[in-house]
């Protein structure tokens, strides 16, 4: 029988990823960070009529006894758990070498000690740096221009050298800038979003320059579940991207546009990454996992970006949803 266990699911993309498993009818264990509230994060909005399939396990994934007690039993993992927030690396570097390094760590050798069958590890565009050609292959250089980036590329490799040292069955997927529901303040169409639906007239953003190549959260845990079983995706490195280039200040431009807002747009000084740490161009060629799995996005292009926009916008403006987030303050 299949069992996943999905690390990180009370999160963004985590916990999207545990409602496409969730309704294709498997067993789903999802892994939350441990607190005193006992809170599943993002999995509490999930409908009870959805949870039957459901276990949570509260945890740490710096703490290899409890990853791999959460592991047993399981078939296939999905390692999503990590920091992520580019700002906070600057100032708790130890904490994302931690957590994302030592914490990859733990689950491979969790996975190679009781054998599981497939483990699926979740990289990032940013550990690319800076394009240095486009579209960006998974043979593009890896260069580490801040804390979080460097701590992914330590534990990719980590990952990979399961593969390559114990046979251990790696694939490690390397999605694009995800968007959608749920996405944290500190991600830069959460902020924009969560401004214009506050009222505000003036947005507030780092650099308006740098391009991102965007995909929705539903093509996202698409392609997670496409590798899910493809023998041919162990030991290899695929990226997700949509393949489609825009600015953040066209970003901001076009959910102004959706909004049905004017506003003005402001680099803010606060939010601008040191020079070299900033990664200007992030354009992404997928066709190794297209060749690979039945992967499409479906909210490709810019008619596709649009479309993500709209169903992202429409959950951020909703008043339970939107009490979540400050956006009178600059999220680090």
């Amino acid at each position: 029988m299949t069992k996943i266990l999905v690390t990180g699911a009370d999160g963004f993309i985590g916990s999207h990823l545990v409602e496409s498993l969730l309704a294709k009818d498997l067993s789903v264990k999802a892994f939350c960070l441990y607190n005193s509230s006992g809170s599943w994060g993002w999995l509490d909005s999930l409908s009870e009529k959805n949870k039957s399939n459901l276990n949570v396990v509260l945890g740490d994934i710096r703490d290899p006894l409890c990853v791999r007690e959460a592991m047993k039993d399981c078939t296939h993992v999905f390692h999503l758990a990590a920091l992520i927030a580019i700002p906070y690396s600057y100032m708790a570097p130890a904490s994302y070498i931690d957590t994302n390094i030592h914490g990859t760590l733990n689950i491979v050798q969790a996975a190679r000690e009781l054998g599981v069958k497939r483990v699926i590890h979740t990289s990032t565009s940013e550990t690319y740096g800076s394009a240095q050609f486009v579209p960006i292959k998974e043979t593009h250089p890896l260069v580490g221009q801040s804390p979080y980036a460097a701590s992914k590329i330590g534990a990719d490799q980590i990952a990979l050298s399961y593969w390559r040292s114990f046979d251990t069955p790696i694939t490690v997927l390397r999605p694009f800038n995800t968007y959608g529901p749920r996405q944290s303040s500190r991600a830069v169409i959460p902020t924009i979003i969560s401004q214009i639906a506050s009222g505000k007239n003036e947005i507030h953003l780092g650099s308006l320059s740098p391009t991102r190549d965007f995909n929705y959260v539903t093509d996202t845990c698409a392609a997670f579940l496409s590798v899910m079983d493809e023998d041919e995706a162990i030991g290899k490195v695929l990226n997700v991207a949509s393949q489609f280039e825009i600015s953040i200040g066209d970003t901001a431009t076009l959910i102004a546009e959706v909004m049905g807002k004017k506003v003005k747009i402001i680099a803010d000084e606060e939010r601008i990454r040191p020079s070299g740490s900033e990664v200007n161009r992030l354009f992404g060629d997928s066709s190794l996992l297209r060749s690979l799995t039945n992967w499409q996005p479906s909210f490709g292009g810019k008619d596709g970006f649009r479309k993500g926009i709209e169903l992202t916008a429409k959950w951020f403006v909703n008043p339970s949803n939107l009490k979540f987030y400050r956006a009178s303050r600059y999220a680090i």
